[in-house]
């Protein structure tokens, strides 16, 4: 099923969550292992991140540097089906721009498409370690607008073959992502909006966002997303806080702020145990209150954290 038919069916505010795919060399029990304790909040969709390659240098006799390919989360598809397979619930594969070229992208979605997966996250992918910014593959997509329209052409049975005649439409429900506090790339808020509204035309169905802590921006996002004429579902993405650490590390990876009360709670903890449950309470509270507003999905970032995920969730739902 689709999520925005999960989303216009919930006749209450739904449980939904993220995870990531094992470490190379793990097995997918991990997964399980995972998921398994989160099943009694009943998620009708499940997304699975991509991890694109990334490289390594290694020296070689002589002195020389090679460039070895490396990845560090491969299995997406195949988690994709394992979860569908094992939990009969709906699985959604992030797709990104990064390391794929258009050719690929469309190989990739036929796969997809003959697992019976109706749903795929589209997202432009973050520039890997080496890259000071984003570059796209040669020959693939520099934009998540690019990908979307992809995927809405294989939807109307437009394939990269001109000459492929009566092909079958696939079905997928497009997913974009939000950013409440703003793109980081992108110079103005209102700049950020209007890409974003491109997005929806081009054919995206539905916003995930980027985490945030405090609930009135994601409120005033979806203000200004109505406001400039978006109007379809907007999911909002939260994860809590659970390591000292992360007070400097979230804001600087994911371009986000935290709170002045939330930073003032942290800093009184003296381990990350009390920040963990600073962390947890934050986002029940986050979670209840959203909830009030009668939206009809929270999405939950587990990180591979299903114990601090079921400790929020058996507080919410």
């Amino acid at each position: 099923m689709k999520v925005t038919e999960h989303l216009k069916h919930a006749k209450k505010t739904l449980f939904s969550m993220e995870i990531l795919p094992p470490l190379k060399g793990k097995s997918v029990q991990s997964i399980y292992d995972l998921i398994d304790p989160l099943m009694e909040f009943k998620p009708p969709f499940i997304d699975v991140t991509y991890h694109r390659e990334e490289y390594i240098y290694k020296k070689r006799a002589g002195g020389y540097l090679e460039k070895i390919a490396i990845r560090k989360r491969p299995g997406t598809v195949g988690i994709c089906s394992a979860i569908i397979n094992r939990y009969k619930t709906d699985a959604v594969p992030h797709i990104i721009c990064g390391g794929f070229t258009k050719e690929e992208t469309e190989n990739a979605l036929i796969e997809l498409n003959y697992l019976g997966i109706d749903n795929v996250l589209v997202l432009r992918g973050d520039p890997i370690k080496t890259e000071t910014h984003f570059t796209p593959e040669e020959g693939g997509h520099h934009y998540a607008i690019d990908l979307v329209s992809q995927v809405r052409q294989m939807n109307n049975g437009q394939f990269l073959d001109e000459d492929l005649k009566d092909a079958d439409p696939t079905g997928f429900c497009i997913g974009v992502a939000g950013y409440p506090e703003k793109h980081f790339e992108a110079p103005s808020m209102s700049t950020d909006l209007r890409h974003l509204k491109n997005k929806i035309d081009a054919g995206a169905e539905y916003i995930v966002t980027q985490m945030f802590f405090d609930n009135s921006k994601f409120f005033a996002f979806v203000d200004k997303c109505r406001e400039a004429g978006i109007t379809v579902p907007i999911i909002p993405g939260l994860k809590p806080l659970t390591t000292l650490k992360q007070l400097s590390l979230l804001p600087k990876t994911f371009h986000i702020d935290l709170p002045d009360d939330l930073v003032s709670e942290i800093e009184k903890c003296n381990n990350d145990g009390e920040v963990k449950q600073v962390g947890i309470e934050w986002c029940i509270q986050q979670s209840k209150e959203l909830m009030a507003r009668n939206l009809p999905c929270l999405h939950y970032y587990t990180m591979g954290n299903a114990e601090t995920i079921r400790k929020i969730a058996s507080n919410v739902f």
